[in-house]
């Protein structure tokens, strides 16, 4: 092992390598409870770093675990093989933003929100949002292919990706696509590597798409008597000819812990609440929102407030993206389960997580993006170091997973499988994706090095 290190020091310098404790530990998980320590943490700085750490791996048959912002929730960049963390945390430059190509190229550590802040200087807008864009990379994004509220409309990460510089188990860098918004010259090579896991190569800088920012955006905020309420109300606007560019639903159970941990003055009244974000030109918004804001009166929520303009409509994600927080409140740990169902089962899922909650005596959490199906279903564990605790936790997950795939929905819309969810995986694909996907693996990672032991392993 020594002159393992002590060879990859000589071809990187020791200022790139760390087998500091603090930096091993820091990098051996995510937000997840998994943990597995690496024997050594390279900090990659530029595409060359990652081209060295990835010949020198090859040659030597040495697992790499590829790592951005550690914030995943599914173990996707836990190295349980131990051998090279990679982390590309440190490329973080914002190369160019033109919005005469609408397009933006970073380097794979930019924080989302980051980038955000400065294309909307510029009047322009990258709509990806998960709830921990002021943590998560770009290229953790690009990894998981993460959403956000506003997938609804405008569609999660892979539809931003234009173009992809990659380096490929051995050291080779692909450059796939460009930065034209229109491209069909083969495969599409930028499809195959986002949502991959860190499993086919290394993104070390991505040609984002860009679009012109609306001028205006408007807000609903509806409390509701239950949550068939709220998911009814979610279909009449949709079905009345509407399209949000967010519709976030919650649960009883959030909104109390919410209660508790906000305060009951800024959470609304009900056991369910429902969001609507529209946006657009001022006359249009203005107009769209009081026809929503009668609609959804006629629909019988027990509260509604409007709200116009950055900062006001800025309030109310506040609450949204404080639910997580509010849930860790509890003092329980927070599986966070990223399912989706067909739109039409809704109350069906919260219904089922209500028969898990009584089942096996653990409180259960659901909110999301209602537009598409996609909620987060949090099993609320006191401990996940107490075995019998444990066991009872992993057989309420089973029966959500499972019960996930009879329905035909997705056991992940945006963070990923990793090891998470790597139980379910051939269940939810099929043995003949299954056996594509290991082809594929095969074909660009013959000897298995990059992120292994997760879904495909």
């Amino acid at each position: 092992m020594a002159s393992f290190v002590d060879d990859l020091i000589s071809c990187l310098g020791a200022d790139r390598v760390s087998q500091q404790s603090a930096d091993l530990a820091a990098h051996s998980t995510d937000k997840w409870f998994a943990s597995a320590p690496p024997a050594v943490v390279v900090h990659a700085q530029s595409t060359a770093d990652v081209v060295e750490t990835l010949r020198f791996a090859q040659e030597r048959k040495i697992p790499v675990t590829p790592q951005g912002a550690r914030v995943g929730y599914v173990g996707g960049c836990v190295p349980v093989q131990g051998g090279i963390a990679l982390s590309v945390f440190g490329m973080n430059r914002i190369v160019e933003i033109n919005t005469a190509d609408g397009v933006a190229v970073v380097e794979p550590g930019v924080i989302t929100g980051d980038l955000q802040k400065a294309v909307r200087q510029k009047g322009w807008f990258y709509p990806p949002d998960p709830a921990s864009l002021k943590e998560c990379s770009l290229g953790g994004n690009i990894a998981t292919n993460a959403g956000g509220p506003r997938c609804l409309k405008y569609g999660v990460t892979r539809h931003y990706v234009l173009g992809l510089e990659a380096v490929l188990a051995g050291g080779s860098v692909v450059r796939a696509g460009g930065r034209c918004h229109k491209n069909k010259t083969g495969f599409d090579l930028v499809g195959l590597i986002v949502g991959s896991e860190g499993m086919l190569g290394v993104v070390t800088q991505a040609t984002l798409r860009l679009i012109p920012h609306p001028p205006t955006r408007a807000m609903l905020s509806a409390g509701f008597r239950s949550f068939a309420e709220a998911a009814h109300a979610v279909q009449r606007i949709l079905n009345s000819g509407f399209l949000p560019s967010a519709l976030e639903i919650a649960d009883k159970f959030t909104l109390r812990a919410a209660r508790d941990y906000l305060g009951e003055s800024v959470t609304p009244r009900g056991e369910a609440h429902l969001l609507v974000e529209i946006d657009g030109h001022e006359p249009s918004v203005r107009g769209e929102l009081s026809l929503l804001a009668r609609l959804v009166r006629d629909l019988g929520c027990l509260d509604l407030e409007e709200a116009m303009g950055e900062e006001a409509c800025e309030r109310f994600w506040k609450l949204r993206r404080e639910f997580s927080y509010s849930l860790r409140n509890t003092g329980l740990i927070k599986l966070n389960e990223d399912i989706v169902v067909p739109r039409g089962r809704l109350v069906e899922l919260v219904d089922f997580a209500e028969r898990l909650q009584t089942e096996h005596g653990f409180p259960v959490a659901c909110f999301g993006h209602a537009g598409d199906g996609n909620i987060h279903v949090n099993i609320m564990v006191p401990t996940m170091d107490d075995p019998p605790v444990r066991e009872r936790a992993e057989i309420a997950l089973d029966q959500l997973f499972r019960q996930i795939i009879a329905w035909g929905g997705a056991i992940t819309g945006e963070h990923g499988v990793g090891l998470a969810k790597k139980r379910w995986w051939r269940e939810a694909v099929g043995d003949t994706a299954h056996e594509m996907h290991l082809r594929v693996k095969a074909a660009l990672d013959p000897d298995g090095i990059l992120n292994p032991g997760k879904f495909l392993s």
